[in-house]
C-alpha cells in the first residue's frame, strides 16, 4: 500500500474582498458582521481592490475565527508569494451575453382600499417583470443575467456557463453550469430543468455544489425550491 494517497473534496469557502486597508475598520465591520460566531471556522480567500499589510490582515482574520487559506493574485499575489503564503489565479470574467427576445409586463401599483381620514397623494411608479428567453446554448464562459424577472433556456446550458435570475430559471435542456435563482433575496423563486448536472445551484443565496446534489436526481427532470427551513429542496418532476 502507498504511503500518499490523493484524493478530492468539494470544500466550501468564504471570499472577503478588501476596498480599504485600514485595520481598524475592518475588525469593527466584521465583528458586527460574524455574529454570534455563526462564521467561526470558515474558511475564506483574501482579495484586495488596495495595498494590504498581508500578514498584520491574515492574523485579524483569525483573531475573528476565520480561516485565511489563500489570496487572489493581483494587488497581493507578490506579498503572499514572499511570505509562502497560497495565491489563487484572478477570475476570469464570464462573457455577458443577450437574451434572444424578452417579453416585459408592467403591473399597476396596487390600490389602497383603506379610507384613512387624511388621503396624502402619493407618486406611485409601476413594476416591471421581464422574462428573458435563450434559443442557444448558454456556452462555457458565458452568463445570462436578469435582475427584474425570469430566464428560459429552451437549449439548455454548457459546464463553466452561468444563469442567473431575479425570479424563476426554467432549462429545457442539460444544466450544467451554475444555476442562482432568486437573487436579491426572492425566497420565493424555485428552478425547473430538463436535466440536472449543475456545477452548482443557489435560489436567494442558499446554495450547494456538485457534489451535494442528490445522487438518484442527477441527469432527471427536477424541481427545485426552498422549504419553510430555507433549505434547498429537489424533487423530481413526473411526466
Amino acid at each position: 500500500m502507498a504511503d500518499i494517497r490523493i484524493t478530492g473534496r468539494m470544500v466550501n469557502f468564504s471570499r472577503l474582498t478588501f476596498d480599504t486597508n485600514d485595520h481598524n475598520a475592518i475588525r469593527q465591520q466584521l465583528t458586527s458582521t460574524l455574529n454570534e460566531g455563526s462564521y467561526l471556522g470558515t474558511l475564506v480567500i483574501i482579495d484586495s481592490t488596495v495595498e494590504q499589510e498581508l500578514i498584520a490582515l491574515i492574523q485579524l482574520l483569525i483573531d475573528l475565527g476565520l480561516q485565511p487559506m489563500a489570496v487572489i493574485d493581483g494587488i497581493l499575489g507578490d506579498e503572499a508569494r514572499a511570505i509562502q503564503f497560497p495565491v489563487l489565479p484572478a477570475d476570469q470574467p464570464l462573457q455577458r451575453i443577450k437574451a434572444s427576445k424578452e417579453q416585459v409586463v408592467a403591473h399597476a401599483p396596487e390600490k389602497n382600499t383603506e379610507t384613512p381620514e387624511i388621503q396624502t397623494p402619493q407618486k406611485q411608479t409601476p413594476t416591471t417583470h421581464i422574462t428573458s428567453y435563450h434559443d442557444e446554448i448558454l456556452r462555457t464562459g458565458q452568463c445570462l443575467v436578469q435582475d427584474q424577472g425570469d430566464i428560459i433556456l429552451n437549449a439548455g446550458m454548457n459546464s463553466g456557463s452561468e444563469v442567473i435570475a431575479s425570479g424563476n430559471i426554467h432549462i429545457y435542456g442539460n444544466a450544467r453550469g451554475r444555476v442562482i435563482a432568486g437573487a436579491g433575496g426572492h425566497t420565493s423563486a424555485r428552478i425547473f430543468c430538463h436535466s440536472l448536472e449543475a456545477e452548482l445551484i443557489s435560489i436567494a443565496g442558499t446554495y450547494c455544489v456538485a457534489d451535494d446534489i442528490p445522487k438518484n436526481l442527477i441527469k432527471k427532470s427536477v424541481h427545485i425550491y426552498l422549504n419553510n427551513k430555507q433549505e434547498l429542496e429537489f424533487e423530481a418532476l413526473q411526466f
